[in-house]
C-alpha cells in the first residue's frame, strides 16, 4: 500500500501562492489568502470523499437485464456498457406526461454533451427517460446534442428499481459495474429533499452541473429563485 503523504497546512500553502492583482488592498489579499486556504481544504475533502466512494464494498447485483429502446432499436442493460466495465446512467426528467423536458436536466445534459466523448474514453455514459424514443430523439435534434446516447425505459422496470418506486418523473444518477460476469450497482446520488440544508435546493456534492460551479465563483452566486430555461428571448 502506498503511504499517505504528509500534507502541508493549507494556510501555509495559501501564503506560498504569491499571486497579486493590480490595485488590490491588503484587506483584500488577507481575505483572499484565507479563502484560498479554505479552497485547498475543500479540494482535499473532495478527494477524501471520492476515495471513500471508490472504496465502497460491492453493491447489489441487478435483479434483471432491463430492456430499453434505443436509436437503433431494442437493447438490454448489459449492452449499454459496450466495451467498458463501468456504466453511468442519468435519468432525465422527460416523462410522457411532460409537454417539454425539465429545463434543469436539459441544462446539465447540454454541458455533458460536450464532455461525452471524453467521458467515453474511460466509462460508458447514457441518458434514460420514460418518454418514447422518438420523442427523446426529436428533442436531441432540436437541442443540437451530438454525443449523448439516449434510451427509453419503455416498461419502467429500471426506473422503478433505481429511480423511483412510484415511477415518479424525478432525476437520478446511478453508476454500475460489470465484474466477473455480474452487473452490480456501485453508487447513486442519494442527496435530496430529506438531506437538504435550510434555504438551499436539494443537490449533491460535488454538484454535477457546471452551470452552478461557474455561478458559485461570482458575486451573484446561484441565487435562490433563478433557474435555467429551455430557451431565452433573442437566442
Amino acid at each position: 500500500m502506498t503511504p499517505t503523504p504528509t500534507l502541508k497546512p493549507a494556510r501555509e500553502l495559501a501564503l506560498n501562492n504569491g499571486v497579486r492583482f493590480p490595485n488590490e488592498s491588503e484587506d483584500y489579499r488577507r481575505a483572499r489568502d484565507a479563502l484560498l486556504a479554505e479552497e485547498i481544504e475543500l479540494r482535499r475533502h473532495i478527494e477524501r470523499v471520492a476515495q471513500q466512494r471508490r472504496d465502497l464494498p460491492p453493491g447489489g447485483v441487478l435483479p434483471k437485464d432491463y430492456g430499453f429502446e434505443g436509436e437503433d432499436g431494442p437493447v438490454r442493460f448489459s449492452d449499454l456498457f459496450a466495451d467498458k466495465q463501468t456504466l453511468a446512467v442519468y435519468s432525465y426528467m422527460f416523462g410522457p406526461q411532460r409537454k417539454r423536458p425539465c429545463p434543469m436536466c436539459t441544462s446539465l445534459l447540454s454541458a455533458w454533451d460536450g464532455e461525452a466523448e471524453d467521458v467515453a474514453q474511460r466509462i460508458a455514459l447514457v441518458v434514460v427517460a420514460r418518454s418514447p424514443i422518438t420523442r427523446l430523439l426529436a428533442f436531441k435534434k432540436e437541442r443540437g446534442w451530438r454525443h449523448l446516447k439516449l434510451y427509453s425505459d419503455v416498461s419502467g422496470d429500471y426506473t422503478r428499481d433505481y429511480v423511483s418506486a412510484q415511477d415518479a418523473d424525478v432525476p437520478a444518477f446511478n453508476v454500475f459495474t460489470r465484474q466477473g460476469g455480474s452487473l452490480r450497482h456501485f453508487w447513486s446520488g442519494e442527496m435530496g429533499v430529506s438531506t437538504a440544508d435550510p434555504g438551499q435546493d436539494p443537490r449533491g456534492a460535488p454538484d454535477l452541473m457546471p452551470l452552478w460551479t461557474i455561478l458559485d465563483s461570482t458575486p451573484e452566486g446561484r441565487g435562490r429563485d433563478w433557474y435555467p430555461e429551455l430557451s431565452y428571448p433573442g437566442t
